[in-house]
């Protein structure tokens, strides 16, 4: 039996895919042109002895933040995808350097290797241990080449797991960032089992008996978010996005059209926004004007002081409410009513 060929798509030409996402992306970069120059002249400033740097500073400050109240309204779904994705986004290290102290990375799966795609760790947060687990992207060519670009393979998850039981033995709360297009899908991978690694992650931390935080700070790509993205409580940064599966590979797989890109980005429902409308997410944290790239500093104050919050409410909970309550919210999750 011979199965019918989809139809074609029936509408005006659409350039390819390649040329498309070059157009989009050179149209965001255009926008915010003005406030990288403005924010250049910020980092200028900064380093000079002038004595009224600090007003001046301020000055600029309001002009970038003018910039982007003009920008913003005309930002499309796959503008958030593209600021997401900026290179120059503070990445998990960052966040670690600035939130926490005496960081001390531990390696290795203690079943085949490390990942560096997952940095994992003990820290100190406001005096108090904490285990701190996220994904690493690399700022370098060579760094995204050894961190895979901040795609995991399975020996990153079980690392990541073998922390968090760490954390639980000795009641250490658990806080992880998400920033990863998804789980590395070659061979290697597969054969070391990639699925069973993450769907492990999800059955053992849902029994979990300590708090466990997740802050999305850019990418937040299909299973191989969720595989350190599961917990008490899960905030997002306003520009970040949270999603099954790309926008491109959801272009290709519903509609076998790479030119549907940005049709898919507005149908996945990635926002923060929209997620936190439907119970996916908790919090939105609020970035600068331009987004986190712009002013990294305010960006941290803004997690500090919301993983702060989080962690303050879970720390008085009992081990037992804090598993029942974590398995009703992720049954609470694709529940809805018809009308």
């Amino acid at each position: 039996m011979t199965w019918p060929r989809p139809a074609h798509r029936i509408g005006p030409y659409r350039k390819p895919l390649k040329e498309q996402s070059m157009e989009k992306s050179a149209e965001f970069y255009a926008l915010e042109k003005g406030i990288l120059s403005l924010k250049d002249q910020i980092d200028a400033l900064a380093e000079t002895d002038d004595i009224d740097k600090k007003d001046r500073i301020a000055v600029l400050r309001a002009e970038i933040e003018k910039e982007w109240g003009r920008i913003l309204p005309r930002l499309t779904t796959i503008n958030i995808v593209q600021i997401a994705r900026h290179p120059k986004r503070p990445y998990t290290l960052d966040y670690i350097a600035f939130l926490f102290q005496d960081f001390m990375e531990m390696h290795g799966d203690r079943r085949f290797a490390d990942d560096p795609a997952i940095v994992a760790g003990l820290a100190f947060y406001k005096g108090r241990t904490v285990a701190v687990i996220g994904h690493q992207k690399g700022r370098t060519t060579r760094a995204r080449i050894d961190r895979n670009f901040g795609q995991a393979n399975p020996e990153g998850y079980r690392k990541a797991l073998r922390i968090m039981q760490e954390a639980e033995k000795f009641g250490f709360p658990v806080v992880t960032f998400i920033d990863t297009p998804g789980a590395y899908p070659g061979i290697g991978a597969e054969e070391r089992g990639q699925a069973e690694a993450i769907a492990n992650n999800l059955k053992t931390i849902a029994t979990l008996r300590t708090p466990i935080v997740n802050v999305v700070i850019g990418e937040g790509g299909s299973g191989g978010g969720l595989g350190i993205g599961y917990g008490d409580q899960l905030m997002m940064l306003e520009h970040s996005f949270y999603s099954v599966i790309s926008p491109e590979g959801c272009a290709a797989i519903v509609w076998k059209d790479q030119n549907a890109v940005e049709e898919a980005a507005e149908n996945l429902g990635i926002r923060a926004e929209t997620l936190l409308k439907f119970g996916i997410v908790d919090k939105i944290i609020p970035e600068p004007p331009g987004g986190a790239h712009i002013d990294p500093e305010q960006t941290f104050k803004s997690v500090d002081k919301h993983l702060y919050q989080a962690l303050k409410k879970l720390e008085g909970k009992p081990a037992a409410e804090l598993v029942d309550e974590r398995y009703k919210r992720i049954r609470k999750m694709g529940v809805f009513e018809e009308r």
